[in-house]
């Protein structure tokens, strides 16, 4: 009976051992993969620890860099500043709003007080006829009426009438001509103004606009600086300094001389419009120059809406006056007795040191 008890007893230990060998593998293996678990959260955690420790110093460094930005902060105020000062030099100019009425009584109080500042205003061109104010006129196209008036005494002297001119050899007269610049083609016009007149007005300049426009190299200004100044008939010329000059005042807006001076010419009586436009130009050479302007010395700058664009200093602004304001030579070797008067000095002849 022990004997069966024992045999039928044996087999169950090797289960038994199995079981619990594969209990323990299971064991091990979900241990296994704990401790695994255990090692990358504790890979996180020190991770985690590490970037905390060094976000310390990227903070650090960002509440540095407001130092930085401090500093340029109170460097910022020295260049704003500069940007504010800058526009003082050069004001924007100033939109006027009126009515027509008040700008007529602008523009003429202008002219007025133009007059009390030049009565010697004059053109600015030596003549003695109007043949030789015309030929002047087209010669002083793109550059000054000094260098015309130290070119033409050699010119009139060779040729003194429309036949004599007409008949020239145009290589002689280009070489007369050429210290006005554009030689060639002002050599061109005054022969081909020249036989106009001899041929068509009988050697006499004609005193109607409609007859001066036909004549070779003259143009509406030129007409109306001859029948102004020689035939005493008025008219406006509008040259570089009247067109920059009734923009700045806001006489006008227009930039075609046509329209330009069509503008103006409704603002003022026609018998005004001659002297208008030497008083225009004649300021426009000495003070409200195109580049800069002496708007510290100048006397209608309590009208102006300009003020500003130039010097406002009076001290520096007096510096930038030419002509007899600043005191220099003007254009004329033969200017009026009133111009001289008024301590006026002539132009040095051509070549004179």
């Amino acid at each position: 009976m022990k004997t069966t008890k024992a045999a039928k007893s044996t087999p169950v230990k090797p289960v038994a051992k199995k079981a619990a060998k594969k209990a323990a593998q299971k064991a091990t293996a979900a241990s296994g993969k704990a401790t695994g678990v255990a090692k990358k959260a504790t890979a996180t955690i020190k991770k985690a620890a590490a970037s905390k420790k060094a976000a310390p110093a990227k903070t650090v460094a960002k509440k540095a860099a407001p130092a930085k930005t401090a500093a340029s902060k109170k460097a910022a105020p020295a260049k704003t500043v500069a940007k504010k000062v800058a526009p003082a030099q050069a004001a924007p100019k100033k939109a006027i709003v009126e009515s027509h009425a008040a700008l007529v009584r602008r523009a003429r109080r202008i002219n007025r007080e133009l007059a009390e500042v030049y009565p010697y205003a004059h053109p600015e061109l030596d003549f003695e006829n109007p043949f030789q104010l015309v030929i002047a006129t087209v010669l002083s196209a793109q550059t000054t009426d000094l260098r015309v008036n130290q070119t033409t005494p050699g010119l009139f002297a060779k040729y003194p009438t429309p036949e004599d001119l007409a008949a020239a050899n145009p290589e002689e007269v280009e070489e007369i001509l050429r210290p006005t610049g554009f030689f060639r083609a002002k050599t061109k016009s005054v022969i081909g103004l020249s036989k106009a007149l001899a041929e068509d007005f009988g050697g006499e300049v004609p005193g109607r606009l409609e007859d001066l426009v036909k004549l070779p190299g003259v143009g509406r200004k030129t007409a109306f600086v001859v029948l102004g100044n020689a035939f005493g008939r008025p008219g406006i010329t509008v040259d570089t300094h009247f067109g920059r000059l009734v923009r700045r005042w806001q006489w006008t807006d227009e930039t075609d001389p046509d329209k330009v001076e069509a503008a103006v010419g409704a603002l003022f009586p026609k018998s005004e419009w001659t002297m208008l436009s030497h008083h225009v130009i004649f300021h426009g050479r000495r003070i409200c120059h195109a580049r800069k302007p002496a708007c510290g010395a100048c006397p209608i700058a309590p009208l102006c809406p300009a003020y500003g664009e130039g010097e406002t200093d009076p001290e520096k602004a007096r510096k930038l006056l030419k002509y007899e304001k600043g005191g220099f030579p003007g254009q004329r070797l033969n200017p009026p007795q009133s111009y001289l008067d008024a301590g006026g000095i002539p132009a040095p002849p051509l070549g004179a040191g």
